[in-house]
């Protein structure tokens, strides 16, 4: 028993996961992510890390720029049922920003946009839905669902790979809160698909 009792000792800092470790004469922190070793000064001067948090403020930027998009498609809907979808996830929209700043404070980093080219693109589709298609007919709201997901789409891609990225480079607080995203951008995604199965893409193929 005693023999046993020493090996746990001497492998208290082993094993899989994220911890803390300190070395004696050291001032290096360093965290153990998989069994691998990690310098976290090195870790934050890594290509790895400055693409993480480019990517961070990419999306960021993403979803500030979703807020404005999705009033404009709430106002632009035709049934009711699609504007409460646009108008709640506007409301999920923003508990995603703040949860974003969650993640940048987690690691560090000050809340920053860059432009996210892909957004923008993706946002004037929308627009030009809007302007082409007929006001109060439900084939707008079929275009509408169509541009709606796929912004859902690129966050789904966006938040995955973040959560991933963190997740290795022992970010654990902040891919949980990234994961809790992604995990909401699929359920909009799904529901959205319910919307038009259900109400919106049968009536759309019997107009004029």
């Amino acid at each position: 028993m005693a023999t046993k009792t020493l090996d746990n000792k001497d492998n208290s800092t082993t094993g899989t996961g994220t911890s803390s470790t300190s070395t004696t004469g050291s001032s290096k922190k360093t965290a153990s992510v998989d069994n691998a070793t990690v310098d976290k000064n090195e870790m934050s001067n890594s290509p790895l890390h400055k693409f993480f948090v480019s990517a961070l403020k990419d999306i960021y930027y993403a979803e500030n720029a979703i807020i404005e998009a999705l009033g404009k498609m709430q106002e632009a809907a035709t049934t009711e049922e699609l504007k409460e979808a646009f108008e709640d996830h506007q409301l999920q929209t923003q508990k995603h920003v703040s949860r974003l700043e969650k993640v940048f404070k987690l690691i560090n980093e000050t809340p920053e946009k860059k432009e996210c080219k892909a957004i923008k693109g993706i946002i004037e589709e929308g627009e030009e839905i809007i302007k082409s298609t007929e006001e109060g007919s439900m084939t707008r709201d079929a275009a509408l669902i169509i541009a709606a997901q796929k912004v859902e789409h690129y966050e789904i891609a966006t938040y995955g790979g973040l959560a991933q990225l963190a997740i290795t480079m022992g970010h654990d607080k902040a891919a949980d809160l990234l994961e809790k995203t992604l995990q909401e951008e699929e359920d909009t995604d799904y529901d959205l698909t319910e919307i038009a199965e259900t109400y919106i893409n049968f009536d759309a193929e019997q107009e004029d």
